[in-house]
């Protein structure tokens, strides 16, 4: 479904990436791991097209994707969830799903989408016309995810989803994140929160320095011990 081969990017003249391969298979939930600094968000940007390769290639599904930027990969099934929410402030929860709809150029009517939503988000329902600024930040996060899912995408990419969410509200954000996989889609997780995203993952991968040290099933990496010294 996607693959990162050899993929090095900078800041200037700060080397961030180094060589990173990833591969993630049709269906499977993968993890991406690291602590602050590894590198993590600038592989959402490098695989989004918000970041210039210096080389290497970015792939779903064969195709090239690296210079096509966060539009036309909404268009292709991808939906995004990028770090902080992202979410248009003084815009309704309404408005806010709606931009991701538009943007993914789905078949299927609003409407209908939105109704599998409100499904999903019971708690979107009753504030559809409520501005994303003076919800709260477990709430901003689920209009986020669904903001994601409303274009009724075949995979997701997720940057540091439960950033800033409380214990209680992490538990519910994954357990939402387990029935959208069990449903099919595909999910790349891009977590410092390691082991709630390995307990829920296919396969994971550990960036350090800009490089990947750790790959594996999710038994292999828990058994890792540079896993288990950096986060268990």
């Amino acid at each position: 479904m996607l693959e990162l081969s050899n993929v090095s990017t900078s800041y200037g003249p700060v080397a961030m990436l180094r060589g990173v391969s990833m591969t993630i298979g049709k269906g499977e939930l993968v993890c991406l791991l690291g602590p602050n600094g590894a590198g993590k968000s600038t592989t959402f940007k490098a695989l989004t097209g918000l970041l210039p390769l210096d080389g290497g290639a970015v792939r779903m599904m064969g195709r090239d994707i690296a210079r096509l930027g966060t539009e036309k990969l909404a268009a292709l099934g991808v939906g995004f969830v990028p770090e902080g929410r992202r979410l248009f402030p003084t815009l309704t929860v309404r408005e806010n799903l709606k931009l991701g709809y538009d943007a993914s150029g789905c078949a299927i009517p609003f409407e209908t989408r939105l109704e599998l939503i409100h499904d999903m988000f019971p708690r979107i329902r009753e504030r559809m016309n409520q501005q994303a600024n003076t919800m709260s930040g477990g709430e901003q996060a689920m209009v986020a995810l669904a903001r994601a899912l409303i274009g009724d995408p075949e995979m997701l990419v997720m940057d540091e989803p439960s950033l800033g969410l409380s214990p209680k509200l992490i538990d519910e954000y994954f357990e939402t994140v387990v029935r959208i996989h069990a449903e099919g889609k595909t999910v790349l997780l891009i977590e410092q929160n390691a082991e709630t995203a390995l307990s829920i993952s296919d396969r994971g991968y550990l960036l350090v320095r800009g490089r990947i040290a750790v790959s594996g099933t999710r038994a292999e990496m828990l058994r890792d011990d540079t896993i288990r010294h950096m986060y268990l």
